[in-house]
């Protein structure tokens, strides 16, 4: 290489860096703004697992704190006085108190604690979904069938999770409302399906022989997980 092609290689090298320079003092900035925000990021998620760690813990220790209590009707209020910071926590010890509400032999109570979460926007759908659907298993004493019926209607619908139960309780109506007939047809459906579950499969078989029916042959076969 001659000397006047070194010489031409280390001006544009020297040229190449002074661009460079100049690019890093003009838009140098920005990448450390870019730097400073993925720190504060971090430091941000961390500080929030944390705190909904916390959060947990402490809502774990007053559920333990309110259970320990002997009398049920206490322990429906402990838990009732308790205050959750996310609408997933809310929601569990609202079911918790319903059922310790039950347990205290105030169905009304429980039923009215569970209309109230089922209602609830911000919690998770099937939080809402569990609530409506034990809140009109309390009802049955209290309210008419045929309001029943509708509601339990809509959690049948395919793709909730809850829909076998509804149908289980809307075969209870049919027998409740002397359709013997309208609920052995839905039990006989049940037993075939797909999703059906060994603890169901037994009740329906159950309540089939009572009726005075005959279950599908196959039936009876081997299901999936328990519910």
């Amino acid at each position: 290489m001659s000397n006047t092609d070194s010489f031409i290689d280390e001006v544009t090298e020297e040229v190449r860096r002074d661009r460079l320079y100049m690019l890093l003092r003009r838009y140098g900035w920005i990448a450390a703004l870019v730097l400073a925000l993925i720190i504060g990021g971090v430091a941000w998620l961390e500080v929030r697992k944390a705190q909904a760690r916390a959060e947990a813990e402490a809502l774990g220790d007053a559920m333990l704190a309110a259970l320990s209590v002997d009398d049920s009707t206490t322990r429906a209020g402990a838990l009732a006085d308790i205050s959750a910071a996310s609408p997933q926590g809310a929601a569990v010890l609202r079911l918790m108190t319903a059922a310790e509400q039950v347990q205290a032999g105030d169905p009304a109570a429980a039923a009215a604690t569970l209309e109230t979460l089922a209602l609830d926007g911000d919690v998770p759908a099937i939080y809402r979904q569990i609530a409506q659907f034990k809140a009109l298993t309390l009802q049955a004493g209290t309210t008419d069938a045929a309001t029943r019926r509708v509601a339990f209607e809509a959690l049948a619908q395919p793709g909730n999770p809850l829909r076998l139960l509804a149908v289980e309780q809307l075969a209870l109506i049919d027998v409740e409302t002397g359709d013997t007939d309208a609920a052995l047809e839905r039990y006989q459906a049940i037993l075939v399906d797909a999703e059906l579950t060994q603890d169901l499969q037994q009740r329906a078989l159950q309540v089939i022989v009572a009726l005075g029916g005959n279950p599908d042959a196959g039936a009876a076969g081997t299901t999936g997980t328990d519910n």
